[in-house]
Parts: C-alpha cells; sequence; structure tokens
C-alpha cells in the first residue's frame, strides 16, 4: 500500500496468542533482548486500553504484542527491570482485574495460575492494581527510566510511559528519563525465521485472494464484486481477515492512491488497481496488481504498465543489505522521471512490513532480515489510468528474495490469465 502519513488501516488477523505459529520461546528471547539492551533502566510497554469494537477485534499496541503475543488482553502493561533482585520479576505482565459479570458481555477470562503463565512464558502475572505501589519501589531503587513507544506528534497525545514516567519523577528525587525509542522498531524490523514463516502463509493466502479475484474481474463488473471475492478467497486459504483496507479502483479510480469505496463500475477501457492483502496470525502481507478489465491491454495502459514495471525490477535490484530505502527510491525514480512521468510518481518507493502493514521503521539502512514493499506508480487521472506494481522483499545477506513473486505480474501472463 503506498505510504502515505494518516491512512486508514482496516482489521489486521488477531494477533495470535502465544500459542500460535511464533513459539512462546521466541517471545521469552524477545523480552530477555530488550532487558539486555535497556542495560539496567526499567521499561513500560502498555497493550492499550479500548472496550470490544462492534466492528473488527480489538488490537493491541504492536511492541506489547511482539514481547508477549497477546491480542486480547486490553489494559495489559509488561514491565521491564533488568536489574530486579528476583530473576522471576525482571519481567511482570500486569493485568486488569478479573470482572465475571463483565466476561458474562466480553468473554471469559483464565485465572491467575499455572497454566497462563506457561501459556504466556511469563514467570511473574499480577493484577493492574499492584502496579502503582511495585512500579513505585523499583523507581526509587533504579532512578532510570526507559521510554520505549514511540514519540507523539505535538497535537497526539504524549506516549503511556512517558506520561507515568513524568508523574513518578515528580514524586522521586533523581530519576532520570531515556529515550529509547528506536530499540523495538529495531528489533521489529528484522524478521526471524519463525515471524517469515507466517508471513509466507499470509503471502500464499493473498495469492489464493488475487486467483478469485482474477475470476470475478470483467467488463461490465463492479469493483465490490472483485473485493468480495478477494476478501473471500484470503479466508477461504486460511487467513484471519485482511491487514489493511483493500483497495480495488477502475478506472479514474485507479488513480487515488488509498482508494477504499470499492463500489464502482468497471468499463471495458479501464484497469483495475488491487491493493489488498491478507493477514495471519498478526502478521500482514501487502501487494498490489494492476489489470486490464478487458483481458487486453491497450497499448497505452501497456507502454505506463512497462514503465513501472521497469522501475520496479530496477528497485527490487537494489534492495541489499547496506542499501538505504532513499536509495531504493531513486532506482525506480530514474526510470520513471527518464520516460517523462515524475510528478505522476508522487509517493515514496515502499516501507517496511510485518506485524502492521506500515511497521516499525528503524533508522538506518536494510538489513538482512528487513521485509520491504516495492512500489512504485504513475498516475495520469485525466486518462483514467493509474499503474501501481508492489512486492513484497525479504532482505537476505546475499540480497534479496521476493516473497510475492507467485502473484504474477507479467503483462501477457496477466492477459493469459484473464482470457475467458
Amino acid at each position: 500500500m503506498a505510504k502515505q502519513t494518516g491512512k486508514s488501516v482496516g482489521r489486521g488477523g488477531r494477533v495470535a496468542p502465544a500459542s500460535g505459529g511464533i513459539p512462546v520461546r521466541e517471545f521469552a528471547d524477545r523480552r530477555e533482548r530488550v532487558l539486555k539492551a535497556l542495560d539496567g533502566a526499567v521499561g513500560l510497554v502498555f497493550a492499550g486500553e479500548s472496550a470490544p469494537p462492534l466492528l473488527g477485534h480489538w488490537r493491541p499496541n504492536p511492541h506489547f504484542a511482539y514481547l508477549t503475543g497477546i491480542g486480547d488482553e486490553a489494559g495489559a502493561v509488561l514491565l521491564l527491570d533488568p536489574k530486579a533482585e528476583d530473576a522471576r520479576r525482571r519481567c511482570v505482565l500486569f493485568l486488569r482485574a478479573s470482572d465475571p459479570e463483565l466476561e458474562v458481555w466480553d468473554g471469559y477470562r483464565e485465572q491467575i495460575g499455572t497454566t497462563l503463565r506457561a501459556r504466556y512464558g511469563v514467570e511473574s502475572i499480577m493484577r493492574l492494581r499492584l502496579l502503582p505501589r511495585i512500579l513505585t519501589t523499583i523507581v526509587r531503587r533504579r532512578k532510570r527510566l526507559a521510554c520505549l513507544h514511540g514519540p507523539a506528534m505535538p497535537e497526539a497525545p504524549i506516549s503511556p510511559d512517558l506520561t507515568l514516567f513524568r508523574k513518578l519523577a515528580e514524586r522521586t528525587v533523581g530519576v532520570a528519563i531515556e529515550d529509547r525509542t528506536e530499540l523495538l522498531p529495531a528489533m521489529r524490523s528484522v524478521k526471524s525465521a519463525g515471524e517469515i514463516a507466517v508471513m509466507e502463509r499470509a503471502v500464499a493466502a493473498s495469492a489464493a485472494g488475487y486467483e478469485a479475484a482474477l475470476q470475478a474481474l470483467r467488463a461490465g463488473g463492479d469493483e465490490a464484486a472483485i473485493t468480495r471475492a478477494l476478501v473471500r478467497g484470503f479466508e477461504d486459504a486460511g487467513a484471519d481477515g485482511v491487514g489493511y483496507n483493500p483497495i480495488v479502483g477502475a478506472g479514474l479510480n485507479s488513480t487515488v492512491l488509498h482508494y477504499m469505496e470499492n463500489r464502482g463500475p468497471v468499463g471495458g477501457d479501464d484497469v483495475v488497481l488491487i491493493d489488498a492483502a491478507a493477514a495471519v496470525e498478526g502478521y500482514c502481507a501487502d501487494i498490489t496488481r494492476t489489470y486490464p478489465a478487458s483481458g487486453v491491454f491497450t497499448k497505452r495502459q501497456r507502454e505506463i504498465y512497462e514503465i513501472v514495471l521497469e522501475a520496479q525490477e530496477a528497485a527490487i535490484a537494489a534492495v541489499k543489505p547496506g542499501a538505504g530505502m532513499w536509495d531504493v527510491d531513486a532506482a525506480a525514480r530514474k526510470v520513471i522521471e527518464r520516460a517523462g512521468f515524475s510528478d505522476a510518481f508522487m509517493h515514496g518507493i515502499g516501507h517496511h512490513l510485518g506485524m502492521e502493514v506500515h511497521d516499525a521503521e528503524p533508522d538506518g539502512k536494510l538489513k538482512p532480515g528487513n521485509i520491504v514493499t516495492i512500489e512504485p506508480g504513475i498516475y495520469l487521472p485525466g486518462e483514467r489510468l493509474g499503474v501501481r506494481i508492489e512486492d513484497d522483499i525479504l532482505v537476505t545477506a546475499q540480497g534479496r528474495r521476493n516473497l510475492t513473486e507467485s502473484v504474477t505480474k507479467d503483462a501477457r501472463q496477466i492477459e493469459r490469465l484473464l482470457k475467458r
């Protein structure tokens, strides 16, 4: 999905419990890495507050999900105290109080005990009412607090850890608050073998959805039918849902970067731009393809399509360890500018991908284990013609691997698939 600040994201697959595709041990290892990196400072990670929504699923803060695998404990807090005298208290998970009357409405919750501790791989689980007292005692001893949640924009609420740390600092002499907000984005951006495997399942489900969408794509049809087939194809292939709001835009709508109405007609001379992908166990794919509604690209459509494809291939070739995304962007932009369409490519080349469609963006250059999208486009509203092609690229030690190459983007192959 073309990156733009403030875009709308649809419901993704609900974050898997700790018993899902990522093993419990991996979540524990992630917490150990954070503890080591904190170097004695105390950190907090908040799941976030919310009532169960009536549309979609409640989703925890991705930092919290990354460190715990827990997707259904609103209000939970993870305390990280590297210097805890009792090793079992280096990580403490605080959960909101059990409320039998509320659980009749929202679902029954397991009581704190051996089974719950084993499921989450956390030895110390307590109720939230104990957090203020325990944290106050720890802060008086450690004197160092580390902000892990990302910084907020000026008009946005202050991050929950900084908010609480400021209150503690006002009440405790000599407390220092440190900026460690780059720690978790850097960790999340380098995917483990388990994470890659889950994302490959999301890609496979996405590919099935695109196959279903091609069966529904026809001149004289409508965007809604394609969207229904696409999403049903994801779910039939084992996806938990969509990774973000699908974009299915025909004709003029193909030139709207984040078009999401998906209700317009499909004309015989239109291209149909589909930007959609599945989510599996809290991780998502991100794919865009552009198809001719008639089944055959016109001369002009093919001209623009091939320019975008050439730009994308140039950008993919630039993906490697040590490259910056600005280098990758420049490779695509050079092709598009040479063709005379520089003003028609108005977004960046891509973004990191993982637990969020626009995943945590670390500072610096690409590393093995990063997964990034590569998605150049040309948008010509005056011609009712928009073309974007997007793939998900894993950075490897040797260079790169295209995770989404099974969803064909070759123009001739597309025409063969659309031939009925």
